[in-house]
């Protein structure tokens, strides 16, 4: 039996449905309601977010820079990781709702609050993200999902009950789809884009000019990794949010990193979705250039039979999970070798590898090279290729000993 609520923390991003959710929250529950907004890079007015929490009925807003934790301990083990869903998605939004939904936990924790709620809706993946995480870290938590209780049935009626009630939302009939921002990518989903044969309108994307608007040389840059992390552009050491959000402007001003794709959510539906990933397009391609060179082949093969399960955990909401760190920690031993510098090319929403070298190279000229060499003895192939065959050879013989050929 649940408790009664005085007190709510509120995962609150100043949209549409947040917004209406306070004012919901207060009227519904007549609790006090605390929001919490995570500046994870999604470049929006902080203070217009406040200011606009206070005016809607907030008791306390907290309003936390986590840019460099986001891609510190989320965004750069993912990528150590390769991790990639359903062959396209690199896990945006995916990465930052454990982060969110963590915080909220100790936000709540310090001010005493009796629940925690969030905007996500009852078809989504982000309420299993949210709830999951809440759950790991405070099992008796109580948990408001106001998409699974209200009548408000669509974004029009929250339009509706926002227009009511004085709420100022920057979501308009003209666009009515649901976006969301942090520093690795914006996704799209929702309204227009609902219709998966129908192209997604060009003014629609935000981090990134159409590959046909973009310039006509190509830019060059080199990424420095170290134990599978990337800490430097060009040879200068940043901050891993500031390398993330330099790698943004060079990818998005060539046009790469869009991706439009049909996804199974875990729910059990498919949904369409739109994505910009200009820099993290850019270092996953990098991060692979140079574990070609740094890595043992049977652990990048292993490695890589498990990025689906990577991913799946990631996506579906299971960071926290005991299998995750199990993973996590196998991955981060396959990083230590990974170190060195990938030159990549810009093109046109392309990045394609130049070059790639490494103090740790696993790379021998000597043992690859078509040339004269002493340290591979050609004739030794023979033998290995018979031995390789003898199962095959057997199986032939069987065939034909059986069939009487």
């Amino acid at each position: 039996m649940s408790q009664p609520i005085h007190k709510v923390v509120l995962a609150y991003s100043g949209g549409l449905d947040t917004s209406v959710i306070l004012k919901w929250l207060i009227e519904t529950y007549h609790c006090e309601v605390i929001a919490f907004s995570a500046d994870i890079g999604q470049e929006e007015d902080l203070n217009k977010i406040r200011n606009n929490a206070q005016k809607t009925g907030a008791s306390k807003i907290y309003i936390e820079d986590l840019k460099e934790t986001f891609v510190r301990d989320y965004v750069f083990p993912a990528f150590r990781a390769n991790a990639i869903y359903e062959g396209q998605y690199l896990l945006g939004t995916s990465l930052a709702r454990p982060l969110i939904a963590k915080q909220q936990i100790e936000i709540a924790q310090k001010e005493g609050a009796d629940a925690v709620s969030h905007g996500a809706t009852g078809k989504g993946n982000d309420q299993v993200r949210f709830e999951l995480t809440y759950f790991a870290m405070n099992p008796h938590i109580q948990i408001i999902a106001p998409w699974r209780e209200w009548n408000l049935t669509s974004r029009t009626a929250l339009m509706e009950y926002a227009s009511q009630h004085g709420i100022e939302v920057p979501t308009t009939p003209a666009k009515p789809y649901s976006s969301d921002a942090n520093l690795l990518h914006i996704s799209y989903e929702g309204g227009i884009l609902e219709d998966p044969w129908s192209q997604p309108p060009e003014d629609i994307f935000q981090l990134t000019v159409s590959p046909r608007q973009a310039p006509d040389e190509p830019e060059v840059v080199e990424i420095t990794f170290e134990s599978g992390n990337p800490v430097a552009i060009n040879g200068q050491a940043i901050s891993p949010a500031t390398l993330l959000k330099d790698l943004n402007r060079l990818g998005g001003k060539h046009g790469i990193g869009r991706v439009d794709l049909v996804e199974n959510r875990f729910v059990g539906m498919k949904s369409r979705g739109v994505y910009e990933t200009p820099g993290g397009t850019i270092l996953r391609a990098a991060h692979m250039a140079m574990e070609s060179i740094t890595m043992d082949r049977e652990v990048m093969h292993i490695r890589d039979g498990l990025i689906p399960k990577y991913a799946e955990l990631v996506y579906y909401g299971f960071w926290f999970s005991p299998e995750m760190r199990l993973l996590q920690n196998m991955i981060d031993d396959t990083q230590k070798s990974v170190c060195g510098v990938v030159r990549m090319e810009l093109y046109k929403g392309v990045c394609r590898v130049l070059g790639r070298k490494s103090d740790l190279s696993l790379y021998s000229h000597d043992f690859a090279t078509f040339e004269d060499d002493t340290v591979y003895h050609q004739k030794d192939a023979e033998g290995f290729i018979r031995l390789n065959a003898l199962r095959l050879r057997i199986q032939n013989l069987m065939t034909l000993k059986t069939h009487g050929a």
